[in-house]
């Protein structure tokens, strides 16, 4: 496993981040294809045995029983110190702002419950899930600045935004003396790749580490087109990539070329071509164990700097 420094922080992580959505309690939330906590506690220790120490959840996933799987699990099986674990936050709900609620408490209340949920009493990176358009970004910036002078949180990150925003921000907590976003962690994978537009130049810039979520596209460059349990009952993922399905499968095909061809799985092309993007940490779903890691792993193009996907004609709506 690879270990690089995320962004300017202090924090040392694996190359491969687990994504921890797929993780929770399948009959509360918003998903109905979870994985209970047996299964959840499986995946979790076959990633700490490979090396993977970056840990992603949120306190939206599943109403919270995300956070509680991967603490209990992370308490049970690592060392504090050795793991780096992330979650996020959402924005003031109508019925906070309606009651008064600040930024500053409701950010507050969040953490104190991820806290709970995880069972720790610091979070390595705290997370900025969906920027707030009720709210002014200077209190959301002095809310988690509090929370880092407190001890509760290492580092911050965002996730979802314009570069526009997070420049401000940043600019924002530069000016203020705040912390400012060491991480932007945003939906980009071999078939969605707009944030190369303005997001990819500003975070290399400013040295702000790339998390993207989505890295297999809710399985599509993980395996061949077929059914699957969460095809037919993830509409989330259906509102993603549905609409642009024919222009995508060119690039699947040609993953699924390329993996035949170096006799490696889909998932390791996929993983391979992000990998090489120096400044990105691939966050990766698990709902099972994949080929790549039930086999042995063989050595090819696919490590990073042998990019095979590079230089190919890619349709426009990818830009």
């Amino acid at each position: 496993m690879q270990y690089t420094r995320l962004g300017k922080s202090d924090l040392l992580v694996s190359r491969i981040c687990m994504g921890c959505m797929g993780f929770g309690d399948p009959l509360t939330g918003q998903h109905s294809w979870t994985l209970d906590e047996t299964a959840s506690r499986d995946i979790i220790r076959y990633g700490l045995e490979k090396g993977i120490n970056f840990y992603d959840t949120a306190i939206a996933y599943q109403n919270g029983s995300s956070e509680r799987y991967v603490g209990r699990a992370l308490r049970e099986m690592a060392k504090r110190d050795d793991v780096v674990l992330a979650t996020k936050f959402l924005p003031r709900t109508p019925a906070q702002i309606s009651e008064g609620i600040s930024a500053k408490q409701a950010i507050a209340r969040s953490l104190d419950q991820s806290l709970q949920n995880l069972g720790m009493d610091y979070i390595d990176l705290y997370i900025y899930h969906i920027w707030d358009y009720n709210t002014p970004v200077i209190e959301v910036l002095e809310a988690l600045h509090a929370a880092v002078t407190a001890g509760k949180v290492r580092a911050i990150g965002i996730s979802n935004c314009y570069a526009w925003q997070l420049a401000k921000a940043n600019a924002l907590a530069e000016r203020e003396g705040l912390t400012a976003f060491v991480s932007m962690q945003s939906h980009y994978n071999l078939i969605m790749r707009e944030d190369e537009r303005e997001l990819f130049g500003l975070c290399a810039e400013d040295d702000i580490a790339m998390t993207p979520y989505s890295a297999l596209a809710s399985g599509r460059l993980a395996r061949k087109e077929g059914h699957t349990r969460r095809a037919t009952e993830d509409d989330y993922a259906r509102g993603k990539y549905d609409s642009t399905a024919e222009q995508d499968r060119l690039i699947i095909e040609r993953v699924a070329e390329l993996a035949e061809r170096h006799q490696v799985s889909m998932t390791e092309i996929s993983l391979a071509w992000l990998a090489d993007k120096s400044h990105v940490t691939c966050r990766r779903g698990h709902k099972k164990r994949s080929r790549r890691w039930r086999g042995k792993r063989r050595k090819s193009s696919t490590e990073p700097g042998g990019n095979p996907v590079s230089g190919r004609n890619l349709p426009s709506h990818m830009f």
